[in-house]
């Protein structure tokens, strides 16, 4: 294995246990062999043990690490990986539905594979781990028998890593629309052609939050997707639920769970663009007791975060003129780049340009099925804020 070396002034980030290399943090390396998704062993500059890592030159995070031990990296390595992160999400008392892997957050870069009862959807987002995803496929073979196993890799940022995008079948192929249950509803997830893997697994507890406010009250929901926060309000007793979402299969699968949850008389969806139709609709003065809103991130760049945040401004700013005085704003924020502070922040400049004064509910981030590592900044993604909103 090759041994590659830190420039001599290390990065304190990975001595405290990032991960990351990135390529200006390498001395040059000299092996004409090495070769892109190779393993090889990474040193202080005065000859120190760091880790075991795949290499990819290719890649601005050059070397990924995969262990801070001495160990065989082979099949049993990633057995024993998946293995773990199953049993501490049984701990957490996770059973049919949960983000079984959540990349750096359980001690494997870039692998993501969500669990959905029997099946089994997954990511590989750098060449490292995707050249060991038969390894993978055969741990979760062997742990849990599953159904089936779909790949979900057509994403961008595997091109940053020399790969190209794709889908399709690990196991033998299998109905890809496939119903699951969440708080004592069903929803389908279409996880061939749905978003990211399919479903938001990541709103689990978020969804169960907004149960005693919803309770009696007529109810807007902007950023739908398939309707699983509004579902959930129909079904928690708000009296009416009206849904918008700019994509029109994601309104179809929307109304398709409300009947499924025989709840189509209290849900509508419809096709709309949320920035247009907020504007319009506060205009015309009117009126819901709780808004949700949960956008889809803003920007992947960091050159680009102001522009995120001003519409993170301008999208609650709408939502809360909407809020009957006294009612409640549903606010989430999957955009990593934009910090827990920022968002917050965010949303009380809005609440003063709107004229309204808010009183904060509940401030929390994604399901604890996506482990949080303080100090890797990617783990720590999901915003979500319930406030009440007053008349100034």
């Amino acid at each position: 294995m090759t041994k590659v070396f830190l420039n001599k002034k290390m990065n304190p980030r990975i001595a405290g246990g990032h991960p990351w290399i990135f390529g200006n943090e390498l001395q040059p390396i000299t092996d004409a062999n090495l070769m892109a998704g190779n393993l090889v062993e990474v040193y202080t500059p005065d000859k120190k043990f760091v880790g075991i890592g795949y290499f990819n030159p290719k890649s601005q995070i050059t070397v990924r690490l995969l262990t801070r031990k001495h160990e065989t990296i082979d099949e049993n390595f990633f057995y024993r990986k998946i293995m773990a992160a199953w049993q501490y999400r049984q701990k957490l008392g996770y059973r049919e539905n949960c983000r079984l892997f959540f990349g750096e957050a359980d001690d494997l870069p870039a692998l993501i594979i969500d669990k959905f009862n029997d099946y089994f959807v997954m990511q590989t987002l750098a060449l490292g781990i995707d050249l060991w995803k038969p390894a993978i496929v055969a741990a979760l073979e062997k742990i849990f028998h599953p159904k089936g196993i779909y790949e979900r890799n057509d994403i961008p940022v595997r091109e940053l890593e020399g790969l190209p995008q794709q889908k399709g079948f690990l196991s033998a192929p299998f109905p890809t629309e496939i119903m699951l249950n969440e708080n004592g509803l069903q929803f389908y997830a279409d996880i061939e052609n749905g978003q990211k893997t399919g479903y938001f697994l990541d709103q689990q507890h978020n969804r169960k939050a907004i149960e005693p406010i919803v309770k009696n009250a007529k109810v807007l929901g902007a950023f739908t997707y398939t309707g699983t926060f509004e579902i959930h309000a129909a079904h928690f007793g708000a009296t009416s639920v009206r849904g918008i979402d700019i994509s029109e299969q994601a309104v179809q699968q929307a109304n398709k769970n409300a009947a499924l949850n025989h709840l189509e008389n209290i849900c509508h969806f419809e096709v709309a663009n949320a920035f247009d139709v907020l504007k319009r609709w506060a205009k015309e003065e009117q009126k819901y007791d709780v808004i949700m809103l949960d956008p889809p991130a803003f920007t992947k760049s960091r050159n680009n975060i102001q522009n995120a945040l001003n519409g993170y401004k301008e999208i609650n700013l709408r939502g809360m003129k909407l809020v009957e005085n006294g009612g409640f704003l549903v606010t989430s924020s999957c955009t990593n780049l934009v910090n827990p502070q920022q968002f917050l922040n965010t949303i009380e400049m809005a609440a003063k340009d709107a004229k309204k004064r808010i009183r904060q509910v509940l401030f929390q981030t994604q399901s604890n099925d996506h482990p949080i590592i303080r100090g890797l900044e990617n783990t720590e993604y999901l915003k979500f804020l319930i406030v009440e909103v007053r008349n100034r």
